[in-house]
Parts: C-alpha cells; sequence; structure tokens
C-alpha cells in the first residue's frame, strides 16, 4: 500500500487568516459605504441642480451676496467728494448730474465690487450687480461689462450672469417678454427699462451685446440652453424712466423753473465728463474662457 503524502495543518495558518479576515471585511465594507454615499450626493447634486441650481455654489454666492449689499449701502450713503460737489454745483439739469455721477461711480469702482441692484419681478430676481465678468467677479452676483457703460451715461449697459451655478441670477430670464420690466437701483438714479426683444448668437457675436445704437439699452446676457454654452441669449431693453437718488436730484433752489425731476423715456445725452471714459472700439475676434456669459473680449 502506497503511502500517502500528509501535510500536518499548523494551528498559526488558520489562525492568523482568522485574526486578518474581520478587519479585511470591515475595510471593504467602509469603503462601499463612502462610495455609496459619494455617488448618492452626486446624485442629489445633480438633481437639485437639474429643477433648481447648484446648491453649493449658491451657498457661496449667497454669502457674498450679505456681504456685497452691505457694502454697496456704504456706497449708497457716501457723500459726494468735495471735487463732485463743485462739479454738481454747476449742473442743474437732471441728466447733466446723472450722467456725471454715473461716470464718477464707473471710474473709481473696482473689479468686483458692488455698484447697484438688478430687479426683475416677473422671474422674482433681486441682485446685487458687480462691476466687471471676470469669473470671480460673476461668482459674486451679476456683473456690468466693461466694454459697456454704467446706466446714466447714453449708450449701452450689459450685464452677465449664471443660469445654474453662483445664485443663478439669470435663469430664468428666457421668460421674459416684450414688455417685462427691469429695475436697476445705482446710487446716484434709478432706473426703468422696458423688454424690447430677445435675440440667440454665436458666442463670438459680442457687438450683438455691447454695441451702441443710438439710444440707452440695458442688454441682459446668459448662456442658452440650459446647461450648455453653445449659444448665447441677449434680452434686449429699452432706458423708458429715470428717477434721480441721492447727490443725483438737484436741490430744489438749483433747479431750474419746470425742470423735471424724473426722466421719462430715453432722455440722456453724453456730456464731457462721460465722453472721458469712452473706449476705443470693439475688436471682432474673441476669446472664449467663460461657461455661462458672453466671453470677454481679446485684450
Amino acid at each position: 500500500m502506497s503511502e500517502i503524502p500528509f501535510t500536518p495543518i499548523t494551528r498559526r495558518g488558520p489562525s492568523f487568516a482568522r485574526r486578518r479576515s474581520p478587519w479585511s471585511r470591515r475595510a471593504v465594507r467602509v469603503l462601499a459605504i463612502v462610495l455609496i454615499l459619494a455617488g448618492a450626493v452626486a446624485l442629489v447634486d445633480a438633481g437639485i441642480t437639474l429643477v433648481w441650481q447648484e446648491p453649493f455654489s449658491a451657498l457661496y454666492a449667497k454669502l457674498r451676496q450679505d456681504h456685497l449689499s452691505g457694502a454697496l449701502a456704504k456706497v449708497e450713503r457716501a457723500a459726494p467728494t468735495a471735487v463732485e460737489e463743485q462739479a454738481l454745483a454747476n449742473l442743474a439739469d437732471v441728466r447733466r448730474r446723472v450722467a456725471f455721477l454715473a461716470g464718477g461711480l464707473e471710474g473709481r469702482a473696482k473689479d468686483g465690487s458692488p455698484v447697484g441692484r438688478i430687479r426683475i419681478p416677473q422671474i422674482g430676481a433681486s441682485f446685487v450687480v458687480v462691476k466687471g465678468t471676470s469669473s470671480s467677479d460673476l461668482e459674486s452676483g451679476p456683473g456690468i461689462y466693461g466694454e459697456t457703460v454704467f446706466p446714466g451715461m447714453a449708450g449701452t449697459t450689459a450685464i452677465a450672469g449664471h443660469r445654474t451655478t453662483y445664485l443663478a441670477p439669470l435663469r430664468h430670464v428666457d421668460q421674459l417678454r416684450a414688455g417685462s420690466r427691469i429695475m436697476l437701483n445705482m446710487p446716484y438714479a434709478h432706473f426703468i427699462y422696458t423688454v424690447i426683444g430677445k435675440q440667440v448668437v454665436a458666442p463670438t457675436d459680442v457687438r450683438a451685446a455691447v454695441g451702441n445704437v443710438g439710444y440707452s439699452r440695458l442688454v441682459l446676457s446668459a448662456c442658452t440652453p440650459l446647461f450648455s454654452a453653445s449659444k448665447r441669449l441677449l434680452v434686449y431693453a429699452r432706458l423708458t424712466r429715470t428717477v434721480p437718488v441721492g447727490a443725483g436730484r438737484a436741490p430744489a433752489a438749483q433747479r431750474p423753473p419746470g425742470a423735471q425731476e424724473a426722466l421719462v423715456g430715453d432722455q440722456l445725452e453724453q456730456p464731457a465728463a462721460a465722453k472721458k471714459l469712452a473706449r476705443p472700439a470693439l475688436p471682432a475676434v474673441l476669446e472664449s474662457t467663460k461657461l455661462h456669459l458672453i466671453p470677454p473680449l481679446a485684450e
């Protein structure tokens, strides 16, 4: 009878395996739970973004908007400088006062700083507006293009904003129709614009957004369709009323007899103080660098 080789099983082998296997199984379970939770968070984030907006960037932008609201209140309460006071003393005409103050704020405001507030009742929008349209500027709120003028100066004021991130201030801008009202409250005057039309353009067609057309207007720009940067939706609105506030109001003793305090329609003109801030013609070639707005002009 042939012998069958027999290898004895030592106590160390199985005991060692038994000591390691519970830890291995626990590590696998923990890793699986972490991956499931991460996937669930990603799905929830995607779902909220789809029906509302991206929540994490919205929280950041909400904190920024709260901070900017306080900073804007200080700008609104600030008295004119001595130089401005002297110039305003010679400007009894509302149009010239408003244009002068608009040019002054545009000249001294820094990129990303609060300069006014936009209100669009039809879509429930109310946001502090900043100067500039860089990526960091628009993380705080809608921004005024540096290639356009501040409200109160004759020409085009263009404002860009996100539709799915950073509070998505222009998410429902596509719902605006002819006759819709847009309010821009600046420290020196409140402006009411009436929507007159919309247009979808290529991302490179920046002139459609910032070009001058012979009257004072507001242009809102945002990507379309949602979650895509393939096209730009432009909403055009014409200035229909200007109500000066703060230093924009001429003292009663300084106002000529019969002078209007509020301006109805487009009655703005570009005085010498504003012309000094005029910029050169826009180049036709653009640099595509942003997802949710018309890209800035190539430097």
